[in-house]
């Protein structure tokens, strides 16, 4: 597997969730438990690619981390520090997503390299300066260019004109440009065609593996959860049914994967 490497494994996990729960439509009849007791354990440079069935708790579990859903039971540390009541803003300073619609993320009306002006603010306390466009353009197009598919070429357009593998591209370089804690993909190759999916999933990858970055990705395509990450991570029923790291993650098969698809 040669896009495969070691865990960065530290005395302490940069994220941690202990007994995570999260319950829907509480107080009522219909009340459900989604997330049933999550423990994880994220260590620095951890790419984890994460599968599982529809209604498994993928996203939820991406919300609950995100800070746009409250744990109902359990604690989120980052770093050791409990974050499980701190608002979705608050983590901004360290965590990033990237999601499915290549439409989110993005401010269409703004050029490329205005939005990843505003990416160099995230987490910030936000007030008038000057802008400082000119000064950071061949950064800007530098980065733009590691993606492959001429976002180099559109750094002054609109980014709703973009092409929405170009308009993920962007939303993947906005969410990595302040080197987050934490990155959550949200199946965001899902909505692009396969050539234009495996040319971010690359990009992605590289980028990842070049920063060192800390990224949990879900994805529906088994054999991208076998290519890329050094873990795997199985969710099914609300619960973390597998987790493969190492050389247990590079001997795993689809066949052996889709056993847990199985009722």
């Amino acid at each position: 597997n040669q896009f495969c490497r070691e865990s960065g494994h530290m005395s302490k996990p940069i994220l941690e969730l202990k007994n995570v729960q999260t319950l829907v439509n509480k107080g009522t009849a219909n009340e459900t438990m989604i997330l049933k007791g999550i423990n994880l354990q994220i260590n620095a440079g951890d790419f984890i690619t994460i599968v599982g069935t529809n209604g498994a708790g993928k996203s939820t579990l991406f919300n609950v981390i995100g800070g746009n859903l409250r744990a109902d039971n359990g604690q989120i540390l980052h770093n050791g520090r409990d974050i499980t009541r701190t608002s979705e803003e608050d983590r901004t300073s360290f965590l990033a997503r990237v999601f499915q619609d290549p439409k989110l993320g993005t401010a269409p009306r703004m050029t490329v390299a205005e939005n990843m002006l505003l990416a160099t603010k995230r987490g910030e306390h936000r007030h008038l300066v000057l802008r400082k466009l000119k000064q950071n353009m061949d950064r800007f197009t530098k980065l733009a260019a590691t993606m492959n598919n001429g976002l180099e070429n559109r750094m002054t357009t609109a980014t709703g004109a973009l092409s929405g593998g170009q308009r993920q591209a962007l939303s993947f370089l906005m969410a990595t440009l302040k080197r987050p804690d934490i990155l959550l993909l949200d199946e965001h190759t899902a909505a692009l065609d396969p050539h234009t999916s495996l040319n971010l999933l690359h990009a992605t990858n590289e980028r990842i593996t070049k920063d060192h970055l800390t990224a949990l990705m879900i994805t529906h395509h088994l054999e991208d959860a076998l290519t890329y990450g050094n873990r795997l991570i199985v969710l099914k029923d609300g619960q973390i049914k597998a987790d493969f790291a190492g050389e247990k993650k590079q001997a795993l098969t689809v066949d052996k994967l889709y056993q847990y698809f199985e009722d």
